[in-house]
């Protein structure tokens, strides 16, 4: 479980296939990891597979590839990384699995003032349950939904803060982003599915 609080920001400093498929090493200056725990890296929870004094290693399967970005990442790709929350620690963001929805896509980015205006393309899956001024994650980073334009974007208002604790300030026109839904949203929307289904009769 993470908070979709930003840690720090790694760089992919390897990629190779291996027994874990898609091996990637990421460069990062953590200290204290621990083979076999979790880390968020643009959003994707992944295990650590081994670790050494300047990163470390995880590895991606197909269905993850098929998932998310991570097919697309190159070596010097700079990347966001939560460690997995502990008992007793400040829930900043929100709730977050690690386990992402699906893939958006950039359709523009504007400067309107001190923030900086972000319109996704996403599935509609994630769509679906996104509210105004609700949760929703992208690349890792929790944030607000800003707006729901008639056009079917999700717009996003980033501040000066994210823009240089994480990699969303390189976001353009054409990229890319794992995206996670509101946890709370995907639940109710479950919840509610029979009803929505027979109308309402029950």
């Amino acid at each position: 479980m993470f908070t979709g609080l930003i840690e720090e920001v790694g760089t992919i400093g390897a990629i190779a296939n291996g027994p874990g498929g898609r091996e990637l090493y990421v460069r990062s200056d953590y200290t204290g990891l621990v083979d076999g725990e979790s880390i968020a890296i643009n959003g994707v929870c992944l295990t650590v597979r081994e670790h050494d004094d300047d990163g470390f290693t995880v590895g991606a399967i197909e269905t993850t590839l098929g998932r998310t970005t991570i097919a697309d990442w190159r070596i010097g790709k700079r990347v966001n990384l939560e460690r997995a929350m502990t008992m007793g620690a400040r829930l900043g963001g929100h709730i977050v699995a690690g386990h992402v929805d699906g893939v958006g896509t950039v359709k523009s980015v504007e400067q309107a003032g001190d923030a900086r205006l972000v319109a996704l393309a996403l599935p509609d899956e994630v769509m679906e349950v996104s509210v105004l001024h609700g949760s929703v994650t992208v690349d890792g980073v929790s944030l607000t939904v800003n707006a729901l334009p008639p056009d079917g974007t999700l717009q996003l208002s980033l501040i000066e803060y994210t823009l240089r604790h994480t990699t969303l300030s390189e976001l353009k026109a054409g990229d890319t982003v794992n995206v996670e839904a509101d946890l709370i949203g995907k639940y109710v929307q479950k919840l509610v599915q029979p009803y929505k289904q027979d109308g309402g009769g029950r």
